[in-house]
């Protein structure tokens, strides 16, 4: 009536074990399929996007990228600006060239020259000397200057480059060209040549 055989009793819980581990692995699967779709923050990352990384994974800030790009070519506006003073005042490399020409040119002249040629050789050419230091000086500034000028067409695009730099460098190409101009004129005898000997 209400009893149950020993087999009977067995399978019962042979069924039950069944079902219990069933729903074991249900739930086994379940939470390994919740722990895949959760994506696992990085402690190096702490929390930040892979489109905010770069090549090495350090984290790049969105607001460095759209700062203007350049202390190199700060710095070779600030050099160029630079080498144009120093073509225009001369510096003193031309001071030392003159210096030494006008000793070369006293030992080399005769006493017995003529006061025309001794002046050439005593003044006329370390002017020169000067004026060749100052025009290298100044075509060293207008080449840097162009150089910072340009470099913005050949980086990448969406780097800026700050008008500081850009006014400094056109100071120093400006500054070049007068240079070299005036570096032309003294060497030639255009501008300030030598008193006439008679």
């Amino acid at each position: 009536m209400g009893t149950k055989t020993v087999d009977e009793a067995g399978a019962e819980t042979g069924a039950e074990a069944t079902e219990a581990k069933r729903d074991e692995e249900t739930v086994d699967v379940t939470e390994k399929d919740a722990k895949d779709e959760a994506t696992p923050v990085s402690e190096e990352t702490d929390g930040v996007d892979d489109s905010d990384l770069d090549e090495d994974g350090e984290v790049v800030d969105a607001v460095e990228e759209s700062r203007p790009a350049g202390v190199g070519l700060g710095a070779g506006a600030v050099v160029s600006a630079a080498l144009g003073l120093v073509s225009l005042t001369g510096g003193w490399i031309g001071t030392l060239a003159a210096a030494r020409q006008t000793l070369v040119g006293q030992l080399e002249t005769a006493s017995s020259a003529s006061v025309a040629h001794q002046i050439q050789a005593v003044y006329g050419d370390a002017w020169q000397a000067t004026a060749l230091w100052a025009g290298l000086f100044a075509l060293a500034a207008l080449v840097t200057g162009v150089v910072v000028l340009a470099r913005p067409a050949f980086g990448a695009p969406g780097r800026v480059q700050a008008p500081w730099i850009k006014s400094v460098a056109w100071a120093g190409v400006t500054l070049g060209v007068i240079g070299l101009l005036l570096a032309v004129l003294k060497y030639t005898d255009a501008l300030l040549g030598l008193p006439s000997a008679s």
